[in-house]
């Protein structure tokens, strides 16, 4: 008997323990196992006027940028500037090597003034033949009323005929000479007036006053024309080339407020505007390009290339519900937030609006104010899923 109690205690103490094991295993996998309930936050759906706005990142440059380099090839014979230096309107940067043009210019200098001399002399030579025409003409004239008089004979008539005729094509001859010389003159006067026109583009001028960026080449180098020799911008147009990802670019447009961060001053924002936006975007690395003007020039100048933080501010919207982006999920391909109702969890696809760049998005359809969501979760939601209301996740900031 004793022995039949002792297997029947010992029976009772392992169903015993196996029960507390069971219990065990089941409450570790509601609370602890893949079926536990998921830690999540929750919030309520807003209704609020938001004010939209796009980041973007780009990079200080110069509106208007001046390559100054010589028109015919050539030696640099002299730089006078550096890289960084400010030169005035009209200032001469630098010079090249004239070669021979000086000679040349002599030269053309001397022939010019000969041709000059040949038409002052083919303007006399024309007035003796213009005055021995006249004469010529008179005479004729003349021995026709001393024939109608009979007191000259037919004879001398005819030479004083042919001597009119010889002073006319004397005169012709005169007026051509004088045309050619005065041809040659300007021909002349063209040639030397272009060779002293290349004698001053050989010396590289600002065209505006302005910051010298680049100097490529240095004294001595020998550069064929349009190669710049010199490069310069002006620094009261300067902009800022921004990208702006496509995703969020909508309503960006030209004459919207910036506000511009420089990377070298941190804590200082500056004021801007859209100039304009690029009709061509970058389709590789799917952004959109505009351009960025400051309301101010900032001073001192900030280097070309710096990177520059752009905020532009687009116009406020009307007030709806507004949710954190972190409650957007997708889940089939659709947008949507879980939504808690009556105790259970539903996934409800929403239609979208604006956001802003504290992380708002407007929900336009499928959500209500006052509407109870869900903002974090620990792990991937599912309509099976069991939540557990927290106050904090770990790991997210409150």
């Amino acid at each position: 008997m004793k022995q039949f109690l002792s297997i029947k205690g010992r029976t009772l103490a392992l169903v015993g323990a196996s029960v507390a094991l069971l219990a065990l295993f089941i409450y570790s996998i509601l609370r602890l196992g893949p079926m536990a309930p998921v830690p999540v936050t929750v919030i309520k759906v807003e209704n609020l006027a938001i004010s939209p706005a796009l980041f973007g990142i780009g990079t200080v440059e110069g509106r208007y940028t001046y390559l100054i380099g010589p028109t015919v090839a050539g030696r640099v014979a002299q730089l006078d500037v550096d890289v960084g230096d400010r030169v005035r309107a009209g200032q001469v940067l630098g010079k090249m090597d004239p070669v021979d043009l000086n000679d040349r210019i002599a030269a053309q200098r001397a022939a010019f003034v000969g041709a000059r001399a040949s038409v002052q002399a083919s303007e006399a030579q024309l007035r003796d033949a213009a005055a021995r025409k006249d004469f010529a003409e008179t005479q004729e004239q003349r021995y026709e009323q001393l024939l109608k008089a009979r007191a000259t004979s037919e004879e001398v008539l005819a030479t004083q005929r042919q001597n009119r005729q010889t002073a006319v094509a004397a005169w012709d001859a005169a007026r051509a000479n004088l045309n050619t010389a005065r041809q040659a003159h300007g021909n002349s006067r063209s040639n030397l007036e272009a060779l002293i026109a290349q004698r001053e583009n050989l010396n590289l001028t600002a065209p505006v006053a302005g910051l010298v960026t680049a100097r490529d080449v240095n004294p001595g180098t020998t550069v064929v024309a349009g190669s710049p020799v010199v490069e310069m911008v002006d620094p009261k147009n300067l902009w800022v080339n921004v990208r702006f990802d496509q995703l969020s670019s909508a309503g960006l447009r030209a004459g919207l407020p910036v506000r511009v961060v420089l990377r070298s001053r941190s804590g200082q924002s500056l004021a801007g505007r859209v100039l304009w936006v690029d009709p061509l975007a970058d389709s590789v690395t799917e952004e959109t390009l505009a351009k960025i003007v400051f309301d101010q020039i900032p001073q001192p100048l900030p280097p070309l290339g710096e990177l520059a933080e752009a905020t532009v501010a687009l116009p406020a919207q009307a007030a709806a519900p507004v949710v954190p982006n972190a409650c957007i999920q997708r889940v089939n391909g659709h947008a949507g937030v879980w939504l808690i109702e009556n105790g259970g969890l539903h996934f409800v696809p929403v239609k979208l609006g604006a956001s802003d760049l504290d992380g708002r998005v407007q929900v336009l359809e499928g959500l209500k104010g006052g509407e109870q969501i869900v903002e974090y979760s620990q792990r991937t939601l599912t309509g099976h899923s069991r939540i557990q209301i927290v106050q904090h996740m770990p790991g997210v900031a409150p």
